[in-house]
């Protein structure tokens, strides 16, 4: 009974690693990604040999699946509080709303604002590049003053110049 606990505390630890070198591989963030990858096939070696050591085999095997199961939750949760990387955010209303635009650069937000032409008037559109981990923020403080607003958030692949970037290597310095 021992190694079948141990085996789902493995699939719950190994999971969750293979979920974060995945991300940090599609991040392009290389040695985390090595590192966890390295860590994940240890533990994925111990864990496979105790499925397959002993008198247990058939349940070890339904709590090797069902850990790994549990471990992709797990996983998954993880990453969601890491919130690695960047979104890119679109805005559309349809009135320009200055104290929107102020809130949100007030609130260290670089906005970018658009005209463009709707069906039936102009509608006004907000771009806004940020760190994954501030979108929630930023969802919340446009539904402040603009309940109906369209927002669309896209994690870009790669970008460069513009404010935020001048901003990440200022606080560097």
């Amino acid at each position: 009974m021992q190694n079948i606990l141990l085996i789902l505390l493995l699939q719950l630890i190994y999971v969750p690693f293979l979920t974060l070198r995945t991300i940090f591989l599609v991040k392009n963030v290389t040695l985390l990604a090595a590192m966890f990858g390295m860590l994940e096939m240890l533990i994925y070696v111990f864990g496979l040999s105790l499925v397959f050591n002993g008198d247990q085999s058939i349940l070890a095997m339904i709590v090797y699946a069902i850990g790994f199961g549990l471990g992709i939750f797990v996983g998954a949760k993880i990453e969601r509080k890491l919130a690695i990387g960047y979104v890119y955010t679109t805005i559309n209303t349809q009135n320009k709303n200055e104290e929107l635009v102020n809130l949100l650069r007030n609130e260290g937000f670089a906005v970018t604002i658009y005209v463009g032409e709707g069906r039936d008037s102009n509608r006004y559109k907000y771009e806004i590049l940020t760190k994954r981990n501030r979108e929630v923020e930023l969802f919340q403080l446009v539904e402040q003053l603009e309940p109906n607003a369209f927002i669309i958030s896209y994690e870009p692949k790669s970008f460069k110049g513009g404010f935020l970037l001048d901003r990440i290597r200022a606080k560097i310095k």
